[in-house]
């Protein structure tokens, strides 16, 4: 079970003006299941979108890239689960391009605004035929309170449907967000196996679109790892309906751009944290703050270091304070020039180690008591400068291999 998360409650989702969601069974994988979605958006909706960083990646990737490099105005996207269509070379292109035609042409739309995304098995071929032919059940299907149905139908390993909203006032007029994600392993996003949909009736400029869903990303996404895999399929979009009536959104350190800015971050990091909650096996959620860095990215570094380390996350399953592992992940994160004398170590409230060493004062019962709670935070002083940054995890348990194991069967 997710690590102390509570899925929305679906009729507390926000609809989103101007975007409607169906869902189908398509039998994708296996029978019986909810694995086909489609999110239809109206006329003048606006979409910025961030991709994985696997050179490795999936045709819908591919494709995705393609059709909003054409800019001809977004309508669609056609979401499977249960085959990633990666590592399928040209044919896994052509089937990915496929999907799109069917779908363009049953809502009369160019196949470039369309947005092929998948999630699931990596080197196994697409089903076509099956997701062809679940098209018209889904397309039925759509209605702008389906957010909560889409949750779970895009979901793979995950336990438990992760979904958000947030309201915020602009210019006078009450703003809807609305979000999805799913994910549970593979996940190291470096733009998680992750999606994440977003949505918004607010009014923004169609140029602040790619730079706020690559800001949102980098907030969030960016900032959350599980087992430190980048997957080839990771995507995270953000839709804008302009249907709200607010004044337009043209800057992002305006008064109004900040607001929006703040219920948008709320969103993606509640979808954010509850991947990491969701973990595969997960059963603690760690909070990895590195303070006093000379910028933010080798604070980044550092937070990351500590995050992917198998022998840190197995310590944390354990509640066994054998901190010098974190230590060690400090030395080795690459800074070439840092001070080993001027590193702090901080479990919660507990000192561990002061000026590189341990500290006097530290019992190993305060490391245990706190390593036995289900959230944790670990807290690194680097001692050379002002900046900071903060990364999301979980522990690493008997359960993540078993699952991972078994995927396939």
């Amino acid at each position: 079970m997710p690590v102390n998360f509570q899925p929305a409650d679906p009729a507390s989702l926000l609809p989103i003006d101007g975007v409607r969601l169906g869902i189908a069974e398509a039998g994708i994988r296996k029978a019986n299941r909810k694995d086909l979605t489609v999110v239809l958006l109206d006329e003048g909706a606006c979409v910025g979108a961030v991709f994985t960083s696997n050179r490795f990646c999936a045709a819908p990737v591919q494709l995705c890239r393609e059709h909003l490099q054409a800019d001809v105005g977004t309508r669609a996207f056609v979401i499977n689960t249960g085959n990633a269509n990666a590592g399928t070379g040209d044919d896994g292109y052509s089937r990915a391009l496929a999907t799109c035609v069917a779908l363009a042409r049953r809502l009369d739309l160019s196949p470039q605004q369309v947005l092929p995304f998948s999630t699931g098995v990596i080197m196994e071929p697409l089903p076509l035929d099956r997701l062809v032919a679940g098209l018209p059940a889904a397309i039925a299907d759509a209605h702008a309170s389906h957010w909560g149905r889409a949750a779970q139908a895009i979901m793979t390993t995950d336990t438990v449907p992760k979904a958000a909203s947030a309201t915020v006032q602009l210019g006078g007029r009450e703003v809807s967000i609305t979000g999805i994600s799913k994910g549970a392993g593979m996940i190291r996003p470096n733009m998680a196996t992750m999606l994440g949909f977003m949505a918004t009736d607010a009014a923004i400029a169609p140029a602040l679109l790619q730079p706020l869903a690559q800001r949102l990303a980098d907030a969030s996404f960016n900032r959350i790892t599980i087992d430190g895999d980048t997957s080839t399929n990771d995507s995270f979009v953000l839709v804008a309906t302009h249907r709200a009536g607010n004044p337009v959104v043209d800057a992002l350190d305006s008064p109004d751009g900040r607001a929006l800015l703040a219920a948008l971050e709320q969103v993606s990091l509640t979808l954010a944290h509850a991947i990491v909650r969701d973990g595969e096996g997960a059963t603690k959620f760690i909070t990895v703050q590195v303070e006093g860095g000379r910028d933010a990215a080798e604070c980044q570094l550092v937070a990351y270091a500590i995050a992917h380390s198998p022998l840190v996350k197995t310590a944390f399953f354990a509640s066994d304070p054998n901190l010098g592992r974190i230590l060690a992940a400090v030395g080795y994160a690459g800074i070439a020039d840092l001070d080993p004398s001027r590193i702090s170590l901080h479990l919660d409230d507990v000192r561990v180690a002061v000026h590189g060493g341990r500290d006097p004062a530290y019992q190993e019962a305060d490391g245990q008591r706190v390593m036995k709670q289900a959230e944790i935070l670990v807290r690194v002083g680097l001692g050379r400068g002002d900046a900071t940054d903060t990364v999301w995890t979980c522990d690493l348990s008997h359960d993540y291999v078993s699952i991972n194991a078994d995927y396939r069967s």
